[in-house]
């Protein structure tokens, strides 16, 4: 309601800037004509410009309140049920794969086998969390004796 009133207002103010610049157009002379149509087509121009200014920060809001949305409902994709139940999986399918390379490679093929396994996990919890193997910092409560 308040975007139709404040349309009419515009409205109503550039019919009144209109008749003014008729007005002074009679008062002063067809001589100054050209300056006071340049006036009255820049504040047309400004309010134009105002219009575009008002819809492009709208829609840019619009965008931003679309996007904090969809960042606020995405789901963790590292929970910890993913990774349990990766883990699970994987100790399910070491009992396979470990007979499988035992029985046709003998050690070398258990070993081979465990290695694909191990290389596997360490993937998925490199992935999870990617600061998994560097160096803890020491924390002040390190220092600390008890």
């Amino acid at each position: 309601m308040y975007a139709i009133r404040s349309y009419y207002a515009r409205e109503s103010d550039l019919k009144k800037d209109l008749d003014a610049t008729l007005r002074a157009r009679g008062e002063l002379g067809e001589e100054y004509e050209a300056a006071l149509i340049e006036s009255f087509l820049e504040k047309v121009d400004q309010r134009i410009d105002d219009a575009v200014e008002r819809r492009v920060r709208r829609q840019l809001a619009e965008r931003q309140m679309a996007a904090a949305r969809d960042d606020r409902s995405a789901a963790p994709t590292d929970s910890w049920g993913e990774r349990f139940g990766f883990g699970i999986v994987s100790l399910v399918l070491a009992i396979p794969l470990s007979a499988i390379g035992g029985g046709t490679g003998r050690l070398p093929g258990l070993l081979a086998a465990w290695a694909g396994i191990v290389g596997v996990n360490v993937v998925q919890a490199v992935r999870t969390d990617p600061d998994i193997f560097r160096r803890r910092k020491p924390s002040p409560d390190d220092d600390r004796e008890e």
